[in-house]
């Protein structure tokens, strides 16, 4: 009866499968968080690095960009499937598991000789890190009632939000401070204080465990196709996108090939899991529709954040001719307007209306990229660490809400699945979002150089102004004729590139105004996530 009316007094909430056991569960957040924020900051981290990688291990650049592929690929395929493997293995072990291999990883990549060394390493590191978000994510949403469920998720936000924002500008202090090496080794004592803690403090639920129990007595069916299926269809689009823009897309045989494949894999299986009776993706989860809204909402959040976090150092550096750490030093303003509002987002998420604080976070966020694409290539670093700041500050009020009302109507053993995919669908929105937004970019300056290019002719009064100018002011320094053409051609180059970020920034704005009546199909998300089924 007294668990009957504690279920009542929380929305169906009760602590059966909490993580907390006999601790304060706010403690348990920060350990869990601990691993996982090292492994989200290790996606973007390891970026600015590449050239330093390139450099030490006698490679191109190219050749070093299989460093960031590997991971990406292994992280994709393990992250829809580690809600099945959390319930499979146990949740606690599971999790001590991925932090170990992810650890081990980190140390091998640090030391690695040669290319082979490292890209096998880091497939091993994304195995790892594909775990932790979603095993992270399942512990929170069991271990706090709805009413407190948004704070909890804001404290997720600051680690999954912040920590590719200031991926970069630690990466470059760390690589031009120490070497590349220790991008990789720096995990490594993280890694080791993350085991120690979760092992002692972390508990396993009596009920996480009865239900692994009965799962195991029942027989456990390893849905062998469909874990085959997810490696290919999410490996092989990863690969696509993530290798799209260098091999020129479908203009490769290569990508054609990754992108078929990838296609006839995720098609198959969609029919082989809603007709499998333990899937290792549940997609049934998709037919409750807040569920499936939810999903759309974080692939465009992740679009967004992951594609503008990559546009805006690039266009720093490359218009403006930032350094990697200066470029990464504007975009952690942004970071630092995040943490001051994920406490804000946590209070309001269960108090105010989920629709009205998802619509106007995408309001803010389009009022933001309005105000990028109106940027010139003159703007000032404080222009440029203010401009990301507006954007910043309404991520906590997107993610946070999200992660909350996601949960809503669905059955409380169901919420590792359910994490694994929300979980995906961010992932999936940021590798989209920064292969879309490097294509479009590529394009745009493309367009924009060649209409620039067309106006530059001696029948245009402009030019040959200009030209007149150039060449008394280059008198005495070298060719009259050269070195003007030469000038014009890096500002004409300058120009098309900021007109390009501009069409881009201006894209992702127009993306967001589509998605926004959206958001008015969701549930009303007041009390933190109105409970959950049983």
């Amino acid at each position: 009866m007294a668990s009957a009316a504690a279920k009542a007094g929380h929305g169906g909430w009760d602590a059966s499968r909490s993580a907390a056991g006999p601790y304060n569960p706010w403690l348990i957040v920060g350990i869990i968080s601990l691993p996982t924020f090292m492994e989200v900051l290790d996606t973007s981290i390891a970026n600015v690095s590449l050239d330093h990688i390139a450099g030490g291990l006698s490679i191109t650049v190219d050749q070093a960009t299989w460093v960031l592929t590997s991971y990406l690929v292994a992280n994709a395929i393990v992250i829809p499937i580690s809600g099945w493997l959390s319930d499979a293995i146990g949740r606690k072990r599971y999790f001590l598991i991925s932090i170990a291999l992810f650890t081990i990883a980190s140390f091998v990549c640090g030391i690695s000789p040669n290319l082979t060394t490292l890209v096998i390493a880091r497939v091993f590191q994304g195995i790892g890190g594909g775990g932790l978000a979603p095993v992270e994510q399942s512990m929170l949403v069991d271990s706090f009632p709805p009413e407190k469920r948004g704070m909890s998720m804001a404290a997720f936000a600051i680690v999954v939000v912040v920590g590719p924002v200031l991926g970069p500008t630690l990466g470059g202090y760390i690589t031009e401070t120490w070497s590349w090496h220790w991008v990789f080794l720096i995990n490594v004592p993280v890694g080791i204080l993350a085991i120690v803690l979760t092992y002692l403090f972390v508990a396993e639920p009596e009920q996480v465990k009865a239900d692994r129990a009965k799962r195991i007595a029942g027989g456990l069916r390893i849905d062998y196709i469909g874990v085959l299926l997810v490696a290919a269809g999410l490996g092989f689009f990863e690969l696509t996108l993530d290798r799209g823009q260098r091999e020129d897309w479908f203009s490769s045989g290569f990508i054609i090939a990754t992108a078929t494949i990838s296609a006839v894999s995720l098609i198959a299986l969609v029919f082989w899991e809603l007709n499998h009776k333990d899937p290792v993706v549940d997609l049934k989860l998709l037919k409750n529709r807040s569920f499936a809204v939810t999903l759309l909402v974080m692939g465009i959040t992740g679009v967004i954040l992951f594609g503008t976090t990559q546009l805006i150092p690039q266009m720093l550096q490359q218009v403006l001719g930032y350094s990697s750490f200066d470029a990464g030093l504007a975009m952690t303003f942004g970071g630092l307007a995040t943490l001051v509002a994920v406490p804000f987002a946590g209070r309001l998420t269960g108090k105010v209306d989920a629709r009205i604080l998802l619509g106007g976070a995408l309001f803010v966020q389009a009022a933001a990229l309005w105000n990028m694409s109106h940027w010139s290539a003159d703007i000032t670093f404080f222009d440029a660490a203010t401009g990301r700041l507006y954007q910043a500050m309404a991520l906590p009020f997107l993610f946070v809400p999200i992660n909350s009302v996601a949960y809503q109507g669905l059955p409380r053993e169901k919420t590792a699945q359910a994490s694994s995919l929300l979980n995906v669908a961010r992932n999936l929105g940021g590798t989209i979002g920064i292969s879309t937004a490097q294509t479009m970019l590529a394009n745009a300056v493309q367009r924009h150089q060649s209409e620039l290019v067309q106006k530059l002719n001696p029948l245009d009064p402009n030019y040959t102004d200009w030209m007149m100018k150039a060449k008394g002011a280059f008198a005495g320094l070298g060719d009259p004729t050269v070195m003007p053409q030469a000038v014009l051609y890096q500002i004409v180059g300058r120009q098309a590139a900021m007109l390009g970020f501009l069409d881009v920034f201006r894209s992702l704005m127009l993306i967001i105004l589509v998605l926004m009546p959206f958001v008015l199909l969701l549930r009303s998300g007041k009390g933190g996530g109105a409970g959950m089924g049983h």
